[in-house]
């Protein structure tokens, strides 16, 4: 049985998960993004490693969900192969649609670790957990050999690991058996805090398939211990029996195109939000105590450039560049001047405070975490580590500039990103109109 090893700019887990692959008895086979996508026809079976896949650029896995192989790696599902997305291969999945599929809404973002209200951590964490089976989990490409309620202890090692939905969406999840692994402590209880919960996943969710069950997304790493070997050996013995997709999964039957609870049609731009000028509207525009600062990397962006570079190649020609927008709410220049000596909100030997100009045929979009672990992160720091006290909030976003050859390309390309969600998942992050 030959099994791609696919492999992206920045996978890094290729070795591990090919000696998994040994273990299991199948046949580990490199294949990089750039090769013909048509040899994939020749494989069994598909793992998308971990890894940083283009460095994690706009968010984690959106780049490579946007690459042909991905399109390619689509048609396999359908035909029934077995495909596994561990960490940011998960990412990758879940970007490209392929998990959880159905039109269920669902997001990867930043880590959240936190402790009596207190930020822990935002960003990697790696460490060993604890998970278990779904409890509403059936039969699956990956889990066969596994029991309802199976705890298996596993590392963890990521940065963008927070399955996101809204409760409707999870409770559909789960009434389709599409929760694969759920974070637990030695016991087997469903804990959600930390560090049961290792990144503050809705409901404990470490993994999900697609409701054929041929597809699994799943943040820990089962290939870097023995213990996870029971997922390739199942792997195997779903190739071997070519058992129908339909039948490994029982779930309610529903219609095709029927909607799903807590899903509503994707049309247009929902989450863009029209704005004033700082696009933020929680303070107002004649408030003496909202300050905003506007941050520009000293060399080239490649975040902006890897955006810029798939829109490209998606026909969409435009021109992208990026600043780091904080907002800072507090009551005297004194406290902001303080702050921006402090070096928490950046770093004056690698990027520089900037403006805001408008250009002709120029969009500004103003992108932010519905919820910014980030802000509250830095308004603790400046309190515990600089005592600066009289910050009453502090939030955080991306700028992103978008310009095109004209008004009307320029309409018309917007639209074909927001439609891509590739600078924002509109579960995780809310937009506004930068005017």
């Amino acid at each position: 049985m030959r099994i791609a090893i696919v492999q992206f700019p920045g996978s890094n887990c290729e070795r591990e998960t090919s000696l998994a692959v040994k273990r299991a008895g199948m046949t580990p086979v490199p294949f990089l993004w750039n090769e013909p996508p048509e040899r994939l026809d020749t494989m069994d079976g598909y793992i998308i490693v971990g890894g940083f896949s283009w460095e994690d650029r706009s968010r984690a896995g959106i780049i490579a969900a946007r690459h042909p192989v991905m399109s390619a790696l689509k048609q396999q599902s359908v035909s029934g192969k077995p495909i596994l997305g561990i960490c940011n291969g998960a990412q990758i999945l879940l970007e490209s649609g392929l998990v959880p599929g159905n039109g269920l809404n669902v997001a990867l973002t930043d880590n959240k670790r936190m402790s009596q209200g207190q930020v822990l951590g935002t960003g990697y964490y790696n460490a060993w957990i604890q998970m278990k089976t779904g409890s509403t989990l059936k039969q699956n490409a990956f889990t066969r050999g596994l029991t309802q309620n199976e705890c298996l202890r596993i590392p963890v090692a990521h940065a963008e690991g927070r399955f996101l939905a809204n409760a409707e969406t999870v409770s559909e999840l789960a009434a389709q058996g599409l929760i694969a692994f759920q974070y637990c402590d030695a016991d087997g209880q469903i804990i959600d805090s930390f560090p049961v919960n290792p990144n503050g996943s809705v409901h404990n969710i470490a993994a999900l398939i697609n409701p054929a069950g041929n597809v699994m997304a799943i943040m820990p790493h089962p290939e870097r211990t023995p213990i996870g070997d029971a997922l390739f050996h199942s792997m195997r013995e779903y190739i071997s029996a070519n058992a129908p997709t339909d039948a490994l999964l029982c779930r309610p039957e529903r219609s095709e195109g029927a909607p799903l609870v807590g899903t509503e049609p994707q049309s247009g731009n929902p989450s863009l939000r029209s704005g004033r000028h700082d696009g933020f509207p929680c303070h107002g525009l004649s408030d003496p105590e909202s300050h905003t600062l506007l941050v520009e990397l000293v060399i080239a962006d490649n975040q902006a450039l890897s955006v810029q570079n798939s829109l490209r190649q998606a026909g969409l020609n435009v021109n992208i560049k990026r600043q780091i927008w904080w907002n800072i709410h507090c009551k005297s220049p004194e406290v902001l001047q303080q702050i921006q000596a402090s070096g928490v909100l950046y770093n004056d030997r690698k990027s520089f405070l900037a403006t805001h100009q408008a250009k002709a045929n120029q969009r500004s979009l103003l992108v932010r975490p519905k919820e910014d672990l980030q802000g509250l992160q830095k308004k603790q720091q400046l309190n515990h580590h600089f005592a600066i006290h009289d910050v009453q909030d502090i939030q955080r976003g991306v700028l992103w500039h978008i310009e095109a050859a004209s008004a009307e390309e320029l309409d018309a390309s917007v639209h074909d990103i927001l439609q891509s969600s590739i600078l924002f998942n509109p579960v995780s992050h809310e937009c506004y109109d930068y005017v």
